[in-house]
């Protein structure tokens, strides 16, 4: 609302304010007003006296000009050190605590004032240390964790992502920060409630999820918060362990059974070749025998073959080659020639022995598949690997006839090939789990058959962010 014309009038005719003496004219003219009686003195002192007239208008001049002089000194005294004091309060403003006052002893106020001040500095800076040592931290955490954690605006423009997120993503930071939630496929996730549980396909991974998302304020402004975390591997780490603990009394049983069967079929076999029985049930016996101590075997067999998911060692780890690997995994297979494609050369901390008994599984799977689908010609199987920013992917592709019951896969004494015992795919993936890395079949797209495709972790990332 603008002002009415009397006010406006009554303004304009108003006096002119007085402009405010400075501090520094106060002290300036303060130190003269204390120092005039002494030059007032001096000068009736000057006039008294018998000298000429052209020495008194000298004196007179050096006293007043002394008089000046010792004024403006009072002042510069009394200025400077509080001129001093501002620059290091502005220097501690401006988060500068290496600024620093000289002369901060306990002999008067202002020295104890120089004093504290310096010792404000020294606690702001250890604090300002500190923060930076825990926001380091902090950020460590953040980006080492292996939950996806993504912080959106109030634009829901993303603001941080951590290395979890870039994975989950399939992209590096540098080309997903800026996007918003919708761009991303998230902004469903920061409207539905929390926490929740989803199975969803995400570009870097598909799996059970639990989503959770909190609402933050930093500097005032209101920022969302959206974790997302991998249930599937916790989950597998239990079902594996449950079969564990089922496979170790499982075989406990067996053995304690399958033994004295053994040595009970040997000993019969002995007795009854020293028996005189008639030939054809000398030679009933004998067979029927055979085949007990032949299915012990089996099954000791069998059951030695799934031992090995419950004391699988712990894998040790060294630099490793993963073109090396690749190829002499791919050369020991002779049924079926492989075909290794070419890859950036990359290296990785793994077991060489564990990685290598996986791909050699998961070659003679494919190999096995293409030999069944062929009807005279047996399909190709390709083997490559490919990088993304923080992983490499070494893929099997087959020319089978695909993943016909894809959820019963990784199920242990579940198998589809004759003879088989169900332990090759649960092993490997074990194995690539143990490497901190996944294991993932599915069907091809370009054509029939499958690939499997392994993706572990890399020794550095080969991609700038």
């Amino acid at each position: 609302m603008g002002s009415s014309p009397q006010s406006q009038l009554a303004r304009h005719n108003s006096p002119p304010r007085r402009r405010k003496l400075s501090y520094d004219g106060f002290i300036l003219v303060l130190a003269l007003v204390i120092s005039l009686p002494a030059s007032v003195i001096a000068e009736i002192l000057l006039l008294i006296s018998p000298y000429s007239g052209e020495l008194k208008w000298t004196l007179t001049l050096f006293i007043f000009i002394g008089w000046l002089i010792g004024g403006s000194i009072l002042q510069g005294n009394v200025i400077r050190p509080l001129q001093t004091l501002a620059n290091m309060v502005a220097s501690i403003r401006e988060e500068d605590f290496s600024f620093r006052v000289r002369g901060g002893s306990r002999d008067d106020s202002l020295s104890d004032l120089t004093l504290e001040l310096n010792n404000l500095a020294d606690r702001m800076q250890q604090q300002k240390v500190s923060a930076l040592e825990a926001t380091a931290l902090l950020k460590k955490v953040l980006m080492e964790i292996d939950v996806a954690v993504f912080t959106f605006d109030q634009q829901q423009e993303l603001k941080i992502v951590n290395r979890a997120g870039e994975q989950l993503m399939g992209r590096i930071a540098p080309r997903i920060l800026g996007l918003t939630a919708h761009d991303l496929g998230l902004s469903h996730y920061l409207d539905a409630p929390s926490p929740q549980v989803v199975e969803a396909t995400f570009p870097g991974k598909h799996g059970r999820w639990a989503v959770s998302h909190a609402a933050f304020r930093e500097n005032g402004v209101p920022h969302e918060l959206l974790i997302i975390s991998d249930m599937s591997r916790a989950l597998r780490a239990e079902e594996r362990q449950a079969w564990q603990r089922l496979i170790r009394v499982l075989g406990h049983e067996l053995n304690n059974s399958l033994a004295p069967i053994k040595s009970i079929a040997g000993t019969l076999t002995s007795l009854t070749e020293r028996a005189s029985l008639p030939e054809d049930v000398h030679q009933d016996m004998r067979q029927g025998l055979q085949v007990i101590e032949n299915r012990v075997e089996s099954l000791g067999r069998f059951m030695q073959a799934y031992t090995q998911l419950a004391r699988m060692p712990a894998p040790t780890k060294t630099n490793v080659d993963v073109e090396e690997l690749v190829r002499r995994s791919a050369s020991l297979e002779r049924r079926l020639p492989v075909m290794v494609t070419g890859g950036p050369p990359l290296t990785i901390e793994a077991d060489a022995d564990q990685l290598e008994q996986l791909l050699i599984n998961v070659i003679r799977n494919a190999v096995d598949a293409s030999i069944d689908a062929a009807s005279s010609h047996p399909g190709a199987v390709t083997v490559g690997w490919r990088a993304n920013p923080y992983t490499v992917e070494i893929f099997v592709q087959d020319e089978g006839h695909g993943l016909l019951n894809s959820d019963n896969l990784f199920v242990p004494f579940f198998t589809t090939k004759h003879g088989g015992s169900g332990i090759g795919l649960i092993l490997s993936r074990q194995i690539a789990e143990a490497h901190g890395g996944t294991l993932q079949l599915s069907n091809r797209k370009d054509r029939t058959g499958a690939e499997a495709c392994l993706i572990l972790p890399l020794a550095g990332d080969i991609f700038s962010s």
